[in-house]
């Protein structure tokens, strides 16, 4: 019988540790092909989005994605996320929450379009945890 991951169990447990404490939930990905975001907010080849209940419409925490629209410069987008793909759940307040490796060779490499590149570089930077509030503390779970 093949097991089923526990990695959902915790980003949603996570997910709600912080909507129930009143802290933002961001989620830190590792972009891949597979992944459907703006290309032009990618950085390095990772995002980080906030999936909390005012961010994120539809936000579906599934075993396999984690599907939601949200709003870019005013504008709806669908995004669909892999949840092999999530490097990182934490409260951007305090930046408590946990890490996850990602196996990279099972990661389907993902390139910006020249477009999408030439956005990427006149994007702004995604949001930062609130001063004060330190880098997220994340602990790797194999």
């Amino acid at each position: 019988m093949n097991e089923t991951s526990t990695k959902p169990y915790l980003l949603r447990a996570l997910y709600e540790w912080c909507v129930d404490n009143g802290f933002t939930p961001y989620v830190s990905v590792v972009v891949d092909g597979a992944t459907r975001v703006p290309a032009e907010y990618v950085r390095n080849g990772e995002i980080v989005l906030n999936i909390g209940p005012l961010a994120a419409n539809r936000l579906k925490m599934g075993n396999e994605t984690i599907d939601f629209s949200a709003r870019f410069g005013g504008v709806a987008r669908e995004l669909s996320i892999p949840v092999a793909q999530v490097a990182a759940l934490y409260a951007r307040e305090n930046g408590h929450g946990m890490s996850f490796e990602i196996d990279r060779a099972k990661t389907t490499p993902w390139e910006a379009s020249g477009e999408a590149a030439a956005q990427q570089e006149a994007a702004p930077e995604p949001p930062q945890p609130a001063p004060g509030g330190g880098k997220p503390t994340l602990r790797v779970v194999k």
